[in-house]
């Protein structure tokens, strides 16, 4: 079996498709496999999407310049997961932000008319795309909800409540650093680690030994 279509199988554009159905339709269509290093940048902010990018090795991070100059994590995306899905078509189609590689990364590039073309050869394949564009709108709008808040402590406090929801019932490990807060919340660490100190002198939270407890649900709810 061919590595690369192995590979595709597990991108999610194609869900429920086996490896026989897989291989007769990649073989009517043009695509590149493209590889990166750590560290090297896949696309910038501003360049033309005219293409799609199937994530199949390795993970990047998506990052935004804001109006002050200030960089603000967006998401990282693993393998398994497409690139710019949402922005291919449209009257502007460039890429929204800067995609940088964390580690090794492999891709499968496909071209804007092969992307129709697979869409026009198979329904299953239609079906996975706009669901995934679905997604993406969801995300992006829950991020914008995000970024509206003003404060750092309202910006945690809607974090804790979104990935640490069952917090106030047992301690839960703590996966991010502060760094890696502070990058999605668009601040410095410093300014982070203070309102994290502060909700722990609030009782608000607890945590040791990165383990989070959450103390005080009601004021958290209140803050968002």
């Amino acid at each position: 079996m061919n590595q690369t279509l192995q590979d595709i199988l597990q991108n999610a554009l194609f869900q429920g498709f086996t490896y026989s159905e897989l291989e007769p339709l990649m073989q009517q269509i043009n695509y590149q496999v493209i590889q990166f290093e750590k560290g090297d940048v896949l696309v910038q902010s501003g360049d033309s999407c005219d293409y799609l990018l199937l994530l199949t090795r390795g993970s990047v991070s998506g990052d935004m310049m804001d109006f002050s100059g200030k960089t603000l994590k967006i998401e990282d995306v693993h393998a398994g997961k497409p690139l710019a899905i949402a922005f291919i078509f449209g009257k502007q189609h460039t890429f929204p932000v800067t995609l940088t590689a964390n580690e090794h990364v492999k891709a499968v590039r496909i071209w804007r008319d092969d992307l129709l073309k697979l869409m026009q050869l198979n329904r299953k394949f239609l079906h996975n795309y706009l669901n995934l564009i679905s997604n993406k709108a969801q995300f992006l709008s829950e991020k914008l909800h995000f970024l509206s808040f003003k404060t750092i402590r309202e910006k945690y406090a809607h974090f804790l409540l979104k990935y640490y929801p069952d917090a106030n019932i047992n301690p839960v490990r703590i996966k991010e650093s502060q760094q890696q807060m502070a990058d999605l919340f668009g601040v410095t660490r410093p300014s982070l680690a203070r309102v994290m100190a502060e909700f722990e002198d609030e009782k608000i939270i607890s945590v040791r030994k990165k383990q989070l407890t959450i103390l005080n649900m009601d004021q958290l709810q209140g803050m968002t």
